[in-house]
């Protein structure tokens, strides 16, 4: 079973997004802000983390910065209004799984659950040896 953790201060803000990850079989927990996503990523594993472009206490990408020091190997996917170049730019190095926009709905639950599927299943075939 997938396990994901939605980091969002409203979950309206993220309904259509849960609504499509649900439809996968998955998991879904939920932070309502930045230091509880990371307080349970230290005591829970996730598969993929969803961060919110504003927190509370932090933006989504400072929160993915913080998750991905934390733990290098988490998927991560950001929430956030920027131009794709600026998010590049502002997110490089953080190994970003995909950038979602503002309101993301079921099409991009869609496009990040084959991006995470693949991953997943890179990771867990023989290497042949």
């Amino acid at each position: 079973m997938i396990d994901i953790l939605l980091v969002c201060r409203c979950k309206s803000a993220l309904s259509p997004l849960d609504i499509g990850l649900a439809a996968h079989g998955v998991n879904i927990t939920w932070a309502d802000s930045g230091a509880m996503g990371i307080c349970m990523m230290a005591s829970s594993s996730f598969d993929l983390v969803v961060a919110d472009e504003n927190l509370d206490d932090i933006t989504g990408l400072e929160f993915v910065r913080n998750a991905v020091s934390r733990n290098p190997m988490v998927n991560c996917a950001a929430v956030s209004s920027l131009n794709p170049k600026k998010f590049h730019e502002a997110s490089e190095g953080m190994g970003i799984l995909m950038q979602l926009p503002v309101k993301p709905g079921r099409e991009h639950a869609n496009m990040l659950m084959n991006r995470l599927n693949r991953i997943l299943n890179a990771v867990s075939m023989p290497t042949g040896l």
